[in-house]
């Protein structure tokens, strides 16, 4: 601890660091939760190692972070809000930068935030409040030029570019598995048609561009312990351009399944509508006018967009030979594409509902 403790007096911090502890439960970025003396009383802070082997760029990834959080710190307080509450607050470095550049690594700070963060959902409340939470996070942002924003994650949701690659790994077969799984493969290659809806949209101009968060899970959102209503959305590291029906389709791929993401049993995996409306009813009252028409006519589809990309990307790891995705037993990889094939093919047979659901709110 006393190289952190050196390093964090590289911070425009308030008081004297007094602890630094292993803090959360994240495994990409190495975390700690600073404490220090000042003025009497305490103060908190995060301090975190980056991840330079996800994020070799730590330059844009803060660039990305910076512009965002003091854009939506200037809307929070302009409607009446508290920026240090509802909003990442990055401490900078005592020579004004974002982040610290080091021998050992990039290192940044932010401002605590004293809420609750859940990794499951406890409650029906828990899933709307992250949907008011990410569509006030949207509406936040409907204005900001995404366009200025870097792409750490190139191509990320490029649907077309993901269905090459997952052609290019048939054709290559490197684990030999392909043939046992022709049925799933047909799935993949007999929806193509899906793959270019919402980035030929966005290439041609008629869905405008805006920030994505790219990972809308339920623990990137801070609860206030009292209340139990959201406060803020956090970790910003996946924020890249792209279209609001992303954040949208993957909240809905893993929050309307009640079965685990690689349940063998597939008579347990099914699309939960109840809890597609109570997202939609959440996201749409908080992202009100900072959706245009052609957003909102795609969020129900992009919930079938974001669940074939991703089963997608499992099958196509599992024929590769699990060299992405970690695996903790045989075909698991496998187990996590026919889930997603499942509940896909819930939600074609529930489309016309869910459009009724989004056009209703």
């Amino acid at each position: 601890m006393e190289k952190i403790m050196k390093l964090i007096g590289n911070f425009r911090i308030e008081g004297e660091p007094i602890s630094a502890e292993r803090f959360g439960e994240g495994h990409i970025n190495e975390t700690y939760l600073v404490k220090t003396s000042a003025d009497g009383g305490e103060r908190k802070y995060i301090f975190q190692k980056i991840n330079s082997g996800l994020f070799p760029d730590a330059g844009k990834l803060m660039n990305n972070i910076k512009l965002v959080t003091e854009f939506n710190r200037k809307k929070i307080a302009e409607r009446g809000g508290d920026p240090d509450r509802e909003s990442l607050t990055i401490i900078y470095t005592n020579d004004g930068k974002p982040y610290l550049k080091s021998e050992c690594g990039n290192y940044r700070i932010y401002k605590y935030i004293d809420g609750i963060a859940y990794q499951v959902v406890e409650k029906p409340e828990h899933f709307y409040q992250s949907a008011v939470a990410f569509g006030n996070f949207a509406n936040l942002l409907a204005e900001f030029d995404a366009k200025s924003l870097y792409e750490v994650l190139p191509d990320f949701h490029n649907t077309v570019k993901r269905f090459n690659d997952f052609k290019k790994s048939l054709a290559l077969n490197a684990s030999g598995r392909a043939d046992e799984v022709k049925k799933e493969i047909e799935f993949v290659l007999s929806r193509e048609k899906y793959c270019d809806k919402i980035t030929s949209l966005l290439n041609s101009g008629k869905m405008p561009t805006k920030v994505t968060h790219n990972d809308t899970k339920l623990n990137n959102v801070m609860f206030d312990k009292i209340t139990g209503k959201y406060l803020a959305v956090i970790d910003l590291d996946t924020i890249m351009p792209g279209s609001i029906c992303y954040d949208f389709g993957d909240s809905i791929r893993f929050g309307c399944n009640p079965s685990t993401e690689d349940e063998r049993d597939l008579s347990k995996v099914n699309f939960d509508i109840n809890l597609f409306e109570q997202y939609a009813k959440g996201y749409l009252s908080a992202v009100g006018a900072g959706a245009t028409a052609i957003e909102r006519e795609n969020l129900a589809f992009s919930s079938i967009l974001m669940t074939y990309e991703c089963g997608m990307r499992f099958l196509a790891d599992h024929i590769d030979g699990d060299k992405y995705f970690h695996i903790s037993r045989e075909n698991q990889n496998l187990d996590r594409a026919r889930t997603q094939f499942k509940l896909i093919e819930d939600m074609e047979k529930l489309l016309p509902e869910m459009n009724a659901i989004v056009a209703k709110y």
